[in-house]
């Protein structure tokens, strides 16, 4: 995980080129999703966090977006009543 806080501007574009890092989350909220939804494009810069990949955000403890992983949110909804 890497925090857009921590990293800069020409690092964070050169992670994402080479397709280091797929997925974006929200810290405060423990939400990730992809780095194209609308909702992840409307957090702080403090709160955005960075992981190559699904399993990286679940193992840190985030939890799947309910607008742009539907399928995933429902299946994480049905296993987290």
């Amino acid at each position: 995980m890497i925090r857009h806080s921590d990293i800069s501007d020409q690092d964070l574009r050169t992670h994402l080129k080479a397709g280091v890092l797929r997925m974006g989350g929200n810290s405060r909220l423990k939400i990730y999703g992809a780095l194209d939804c609308g909702s992840g494009k409307r957090m702080t810069r403090e709160n955005r966090v960075f992981f190559e990949d699904e399993n990286e955000a679940r193992d840190a403890g985030y939890r799947p977006c309910g607008n742009c992983m539907k399928e995933a949110y429902q299946a994480w909804t049905f296993s987290n009543p």
